[in-house]
This record gives structure tokens, C-alpha cells and sequence, in this order.
């Protein structure tokens, strides 16, 4: 399990009230909230991801969306080196989830940006973390080396049954 530093356990309740923000619509006003979050607890995950989300979401900013995401993402990555890469890391687990979350953010922008080599380093290290995979990124990676095109051309495959002997 991650442990995080007690400047992220001292901004959970304004987390909370940014994911109230959120849900009620209130993306400008919990923007500069998470703004501020992430001057004061630049370590929040939950920040970071918050923002990653923000920006693909609202804004539509991949670029913005992937320095967030990723940056959530590393600061996870690096807290688990310090410890010696402890597995498994349970993704369902409340204080690993925004670790999770922000990989899967970064995986998919970067995806989305072209970038599939290393949105495939993040999807396995993530699946490295959790090899119970139960956010189910297994599945992402056809995805992604495909770029969601068909893995198999079934056109001419099958002769239709008119042709068949």
C-alpha cells in the first residue's frame, strides 16, 4: 500500500470538496482549488490526476492532461522505489487507486498522442503493480499496439457461404 506524507492526509478533506465540485458541474472553481492543492502539496496524486482529468475532460488538452497525469504517476513510482517495489499492489486499495487512476490517464494520453511504446511501459508497470489486473488493462494492450485498428482483416478470410464447397 502507498503511504502517503502528511501533507496529502491533510488535504483529503479539500480533495473531497473538489470531487464535490466536480460532480456538481463546478469545473472552474475546482480547478483553482486543485491549483492551489498542488502549490501547497505538490506530492497529491490525487491532485495531479484530478488535474490530468480536468484537462483532457473539460479543456480537451491532451498535452495538459498528460503532464498532470504523468506527473501523478511518477511521484506513485517513485514512492514505491523508495520502498523497494512492494508487489502485489492492490489497484482497488483506496490509497493506491489515484496511483492507478493517474497511470491509466497518462497510459491513454499518451496513446492517444502517438506515443504507444510508452503507453505500453506505463499499462505494464501498472500491470507489474497488480497482476490481479483488476481494472482490466489487460485489455489495453491490443489497443494500443493496434491504435484500435482490427488485429485481423477478416475480409476474404471467409469465402462466403455461396462459394463454399
Amino acid at each position: 500500500m502507498l503511504t502517503h506524507p502528511p501533507s496529502v492526509r491533510e488535504c483529503a478533506d479539500d480533495l473531497e470538496e473538489v470531487r464535490t465540485m466536480m460532480a456538481a458541474g463546478e469545473h472552474d472553481v475546482a480547478l483553482d482549488e486543485l491549483r492551489w492543492l498542488v502549490e501547497v502539496c505538490s506530492d497529491s496524486i490525487e491532485a495531479h490526476c484530478l488535474l490530468g482529468k480536468l484537462a483532457v475532460e473539460e479543456a480537451g488538452d491532451l498535452a495538459l492532461g498528460r503532464a498532470h497525469f504523468g506527473v501523478g504517476y511518477q511521484l506513485g513510482a517513485r514512492a514505491l522505489e523508495r520502498v523497494g517495489r512492494p508487489t502485489p499492489l492492490s489497484a482497488l486499495h483506496p490509497a493506491n487507486r489515484p496511483f492507478f487512476d493517474a497511470g491509466r490517464g497518462l497510459a491513454w494520453c499518451l496513446s492517444e498522442l502517438g506515443r504507444r511504446d510508452m503507453a505500453l511501459e506505463v499499462v505494464e508497470h501498472l500491470l507489474y503493480c497488480d497482476p490481479a489486473d483488476p481494472l482490466d488493462l489487460r485489455a489495453w494492450i491490443d489497443d494500443i499496439k493496434t491504435a484500435g485498428a482490427p488485429i485481423i482483416e477478416l475480409d476474404g478470410l471467409i469465402p462466403p457461404p455461396d462459394e463454399l464447397p
